[in-house]
């Protein structure tokens, strides 16, 4: 009879704190033993498949880590990606109706992957039998544990007999002189792995909980052709309810069956457990008069105990984890806790909006005040740079930072900055129109003073920022004859521009690339947004341009550089990832997608986020600059504007999805905010190269960057998460 091994791969990492967090659960980690948790559980089941693959059900963000730790250890497996977690029901569901659509016949053996056996022939013994019942006997069944002593960690089944037998009774985790009453009466722990033919799981599911099948049924429906053995579920999965297989099923079926198995196992769900199986010691650690105690020191740190006992001591990264075995099971509570107290350590939804408020103080009284003066020359265009001494550098001036200067004082002025910001801004375009205008209307990249041309070339990157700055200008009221000059122009300027294969060529060394289009899409959605229907097609164009071409649904990525038929470039170039760019595509194809309700930008633009947060590094919590195609860093440096695409990408799925999704996005928000304020300045300046080294580059701060921090301010006054903070707190004046 054939097995199916399914490995269900989830899970958000806080019981294991601070080692284990969402982006790095606990099943990645080398916890107990040689490899990752995930790795050995891959290990144990791959013989069961007989030469066949492993299922592997997981979410996106994990997709890239489960492949690498795959690849290391050798065993083939096909990935089943939720776009979004909806509990053990919803991904049994999911995992049975796959197998029973691809004519499986046989047992499916279900099992978690964070899970540490200390014999993995017996645990392969013990499904195999269990494999052959639930065929025969067309019922579930369950491996139940016999305790080697009371525990409140687990639950608990009571079985009907001895060895393989009917369920009379699942129990929730009891006290623990509860628990002690259990042994006593035969009770055996509930390890979480399930063995059952597809068919059998799916009328259980369908008898109690219907909504859950039906949900999932049409997910796998319109589920992505399985490529490079990876099988992404479509977005309706989303609107599964979440529950437990327990709760949903195995609570309520008569079909259910325990196999009792002596071998050793553990959940590792707190740190005492670890230390009980073998993990209570890693890195440099010093000890003198030390008993019972787990204590792991993460690379490059050393920890020194004396004199202490029955403590966890867990330093990682700049996080350090001091506790009672005793009361290990409350991690998870006290790093809620951690969250309202030090929202850059642990970041929470509710830090999300102190944070904003703080963003919005710190940009009317610091940041905009400072630009304002010492970032504008006395003809009224806009410094390229301020040195954190305070002075301004002097020098040729960019087409870009001068409308995008202008964009920001405009921005500010509609959230109610109570600065000069129109003279700013309509200083600022007109010189911009004035100085960098060349003979033939389009505008060149670089000026110098009294609009002496430096160069002449004129770029999509610049006219796309010029277009922004106009539908700004028209949309304020400032200037819109001006405005609709200078959009008149690009709109010209572009049509020399043009490409037969679609979208347009940029000027330089790159002429097919994705950036330059990127931010074209931002102006064009602003402009339709005021009332352009000229921009419409233009929309419509890049963001099909970017859904056929620049996105690869082989790795759920978007290259920057591309050959003339829009295929990836050929070496390096064309393997670039950068996360920033993942999290600022995500950012404009969700807006698209739910100006259209289309379902192909909006799964794109998930598929986008999740690539960004692959790029995420969570030592430093900051997006990193360049990842290779495969998901591998190029560059540990991380730059300012990564940080606030990740915010504004996380914010706006916050605002599209259910309540539970919202949920995680948000505390993704928090993160992204932190994360950016590493950056930040009291004094208003700001630091844009970070390196791996926890170091920033001694240079002058970019004028540039002021856009993309006021775009990601302009997301969390549009969002305003979960009304964190009240309406006064938002605003600039």
């Amino acid at each position: 009879m054939r097995i199916y091994p399914i490995i269900m791969c989830g899970g958000s990492g806080t019981r294991l704190w601070p080692e284990s967090t969402p982006e790095r659960p606990k099943q990645f980690l080398p916890l107990v033993g040689d490899g990752s948790l995930f790795q050995q559980t891959a290990a144990r089941m791959a013989p069961l498949a007989e030469g066949g693959d492993l299922l592997i059900i997981t979410g996106e963000r994990h997709v890239a880590e489960a492949k690498r730790q795959l690849a290391e250890i050798e065993v083939s497996a096909t990935l089943l990606v939720e776009p979004e977690a909806r509990d053990s029901c919803a991904a049994v569901a999911a995992a049975a109706a796959w197998l029973a659509r691809s004519g499986f016949e046989g047992a499916a053996a279900i099992v978690a992957s964070d899970h540490h056996v200390a014999d993995d022939e017996a645990f392969r013994s013990a499904v195999r039998e269990a494999s052959i019942a639930s065929f025969e006997q067309k019922a579930i069944v369950t491996l139940g544990v016999r305790p080697s002593h009371p525990s409140a960690a687990y639950g608990y089944i009571r079985p009907d007999g001895q060895g393989l037998s009917r369920v009379r009774e699942f129990k929730e985790k009891p006290a623990s002189e509860i628990a002690e009453k259990y042994i006593g009466s035969g009770y055996l722990w509930n390890s979480g792995n399930f063995i059952a033919p597809p068919e059998v799981l799916l009328e259980e599911i369908g008898a109690h909980a219907p909504d859950i099948l039906a949900v999932v049924s049409q997910a796998i429906d319109e589920a992505e052709p399985s490529t490079q053995k990876i099988s992404r579920l479509s977005s309706t999965f989303r609107r599964a309810r979440r529950q437990s297989i327990d709760y949903a099923v195995m609570e309520k079926t008569r079909r259910a069956m325990v196999l009792a198995v002596d071998f050793a196992w553990s959940d590792l769900g707190s740190w005492d457990a670890v230390g009980e199986a073998g993990g209570g010691r890693r890195g440099l650690v010093a000890t003198e008069d030390v008993e019972r105690c787990v204590i792991r020191a993460a690379p490059g740190m050393v920890v020194g105990a004396l004199g202490v006992s029955d403590l966890a001591i867990i330093a990682e990264g700049d996080s350090v984890l001091v506790c009672s075995l005793g009361r290990s099971q409350e991690v998870k509570r006290l790093v809620d806790r951690i969250g309202t107290l030090a929202p850059a350590e642990a970041p929470t939804a509710s830090s999300l909006g102190q944070q904003a408020a703080a963003t919005a103080r710190w940009l009317a009284t610091s940041a905009l005040p400072l630009w304002a003066t010492l970032g504008v020359n006395s003809d009224g265009s806009f410094r390229e740079a301020i040195d954190h001494q305070g002075r301004a550098a002097d020098g040729p001036r960019r087409a870009r930072v001068q409308t995008r200067q202008a964009w920001s004082f405009m921005r500010a002025g509609s959230h109610g900055w109570m600065g000069p910001w129109a003279d700013l801004a309509l200083n600022g375009i007109r010189r911009f129109d004035q100085d960098f205008q060349r003979p033939d209307g389009a505008y060149r990249t670089v000026s110098g003073a009294g609009g002496l041309a430096v160069d002449d070339t004129a770029m999509i990157y610049d006219h796309a920022f010029a277009l922004l700055a106009a539908s700004e200008l028209h949309r304020t009221d400032l200037d819109r004859p001006l405005a609709a000059r200078i959009t008149d122009r690009v709109l010209r300027f572009l049509e020399t521009r043009r490409h037969p294969a679609g979208g347009w060529l940029e000027a330089g060394s790159h002429p097919f690339q994705a950036n330059a289009h990127m931010h074209l899409l931002e102006a064009a959605l602003a402009w339709e947004a005021a009332g352009d229907a000229r921009f419409t097609p233009i929309a419509n164009e890049i963001a099909g341009l970017a859904l056929t071409r620049f996105f690869d649904p082989e790795i759920g990525r978007l290259r920057e550089f591309y050959s003339e038929d829009w295929t990836p470039a050929s070496g390096a170039e064309g393997e670039l990832i950068e996360p920033g760019h993942q999290f600022e595509w995500a950012w404009l194809l969700a807006r698209f997608g739910k100006d259209r309700s289309s379902r192909d930008a909006l799964e794109a633009a998930e598929r986008l986020y999740a690539s960004g947060m692959q790029g995420v590094d969570p030592a430093r919590n900051v997006a990193l600059d360049e990842l290779d195609s495969e998901g591998r860093v190029r560059s540990l440096r991380a730059r300012l504007w990564p940080q606030t695409e990740r915010l504004k990408a996380a914010l706006l799925l916050a605002d599209m999805a259910d309540e539970d999704g919202r949920a995680q996005r948000l505390l993704d928000a928090a993160a992204a905010l932190d994360g950016l304020w590493l950056y930040l300045d009291p004094a208003g300046m700001w630091r844009d190269k970070f390196g791996s080294d926890r170091t920033f580059v001694d240079e002058p701060a970019p004028a540039s960057s002021l856009y993309h921090i006021m775009a990601g301010y302009d997301q969390l006054v549009e969002s305003r998460p979960a009304k964190l903070a009240s309406r006064g707190d938002w605003l600039l004046g």
